[in-house]
């Protein structure tokens, strides 16, 4: 498996925009809009690759000098519980604590945040519903 950031527009990050659609749009019945699709631009890419094929994505957003924010991270359904996601999570840390952010936040899916309390996330404030799903928001500090 090999982590790399992709560019927006590219043939990877077509894949990318695939892979999140199955995973995470699809089932609930939902598209990516263009001017969505549009706006991550600006954004971290990130994909795990067994060799040219996609097997998970995520994306750094930026909030502010100090904050980013983790999304749309998706893993194939037929390699979850591989390492993929830590793999992921390791390889974004990184990324955002080596471009000088201080905080990583998410809104985590309900059933996602077990997962995340593994590496050290902390669920803050209430739940709320966002695309029509639960989640909390959660975040943990970059040292």
């Amino acid at each position: 498996m090999a982590l790399k950031q992709i560019y927006h527009g590219s043939p990877e990050y077509e894949q990318m925009v695939k892979l999140r659609y199955e995973i995470m749009r699809k089932p609930l019945g939902l598209e990516f809009s263009e001017e969505e699709l549009k706006r991550e631009k600006d954004d971290i890419l990130i994909g795990a690759f067994d060799d040219d094929d996609i097997i998970g994505c995520c994306i750094i957003s930026r909030l502010d000098a100090h904050c980013c924010r983790l999304r749309q991270m998706a893993v194939q359904k037929n390699k979850q519980g591989m390492g993929i996601g830590e793999s992921m999570m390791q390889f974004a840390e990184n990324i955002a604590r080596d471009r000088g952010f201080k905080i990583l936040m998410m809104h985590a899916r309900e059933t996602a945040i077990g997962f995340y309390e593994k590496y050290g996330y902390k669920a803050k404030g209430d739940e709320f519903v966002e695309v029509n799903i639960k989640h909390r928001i959660m975040e943990k500090k970059l040292v």
